[in-house]
């Protein structure tokens, strides 16, 4: 069976693509895709991770996942996501190192799963804001804590990946940057679930709807519906030119205010991260989901 891995990271679509995905769990296991609801394996997996640390694996543990998971008979494909399959959001850190328990997770799992194949995904977040956007879930007051002495113009998210590649050189890897999301939220539903670009899923553009004025967003539902024949390049075309005119800005444009960081280290950092999907293109086993 193929297991669609998503792991976050921390602070991107906070649940929303599995969510979604639940949505269209009917259609889905038409295509034998399982979508089980998280709760059923969430903490589940985190128990299984805890007593392997202590005691090692149980070698019933795939067996003992999907009996919780229910009904996987007949599927090829299982959709799995947990934005802390890597660890909590304080260990998302180690000085200059992101997520460093990846590998040994990921390890698991894959013992865990040992019968199928595994995809990751990963979404990505400009470290400006992903580090922010953490800090309300640790117990660190600043930034500069969270680092724990660590550069923040040292964070790549390529190095992540390359470590996983290394680690896991017949395990793929997708990723996508949680800035383009809006644009290519069907993209990577379809990709996670394993289905075609002509499969219709309901809520491909409810990411959309949080951040476009009301009347864009039925005038871009409305021109879709008047042009099916449209394929999935046409589609984001088509989004991408109704964003430029009707995006809320107060939801596309974000202030960072971080205290100790200087308007010049954010532009340094939000740089690096602007050149990282080409860094990850040239790593061998990741693909790369952009506009």
């Amino acid at each position: 069976m193929q297991i669609a891995l998503h792991a976050g990271a921390h602070a991107t679509d906070e649940d929303r693509l599995i969510t979604c995905l639940r949505k269209n769990r009917v259609p889905l296991a038409r295509s034998r895709v399982g979508v089980p609801p998280p709760s059923s394996y969430r903490k589940l997996l985190r128990d299984i991770f805890n007593t392997a640390q202590d005691g090692g694996l149980a070698s019933d543990s795939r067996a003992l996942v999907l009996d919780a998971i229910g009904e996987t008979a007949g599927l090829d494909r299982l959709v799995l996501s947990n934005q802390g399959f890597f660890g909590s959001p304080k260990m998302a850190l180690s000085g200059s190192s992101l997520y460093p328990a990846a590998e040994a997770r990921i390890d698991l799992l894959q013992r865990i799963f040992d019968e199928d194949e595994i995809t990751l995904f990963l979404g990505l977040r400009n470290p400006a804001m992903f580090l922010p956007a953490l800090l309300g879930d640790t117990p660190f007051a600043t930034v500069d804590a969270l680092l724990r002495g660590g550069d923040p113009a040292e964070l790549r998210w390529s190095h992540l990946v390359a470590r996983i590649r290394v680690a896991f050189p017949h395990m793929p890897v997708t990723v996508w940057c949680h800035e383009d999301t809006p644009l290519i939220w069907g993209r990577i539903l379809r990709e996670m679930a394993g289905t075609q670009d002509a499969v219709t899923l309901d809520g491909e553009f409810a990411f959309v709807a949080e951040i476009m004025t009301p009347t864009g967003f039925q005038r871009l539902t409305d021109h879709l519906a008047a042009h099916p024949e449209l394929t999935a390049a046409q589609k984001q075309d088509v989004l991408a030119g109704f964003l430029d005119q009707h995006a809320i800005k107060d939801c596309i444009e974000v202030e960072l205010d971080v205290r100790g960081w200087s308007p010049g280290i954010i532009d340094q950092i939000t740089d690096i991260y602007d050149a990282e999907l080409d860094r990850m293109r040239r790593i061998d086993g990741v693909h790369v989901i952009a506009p």
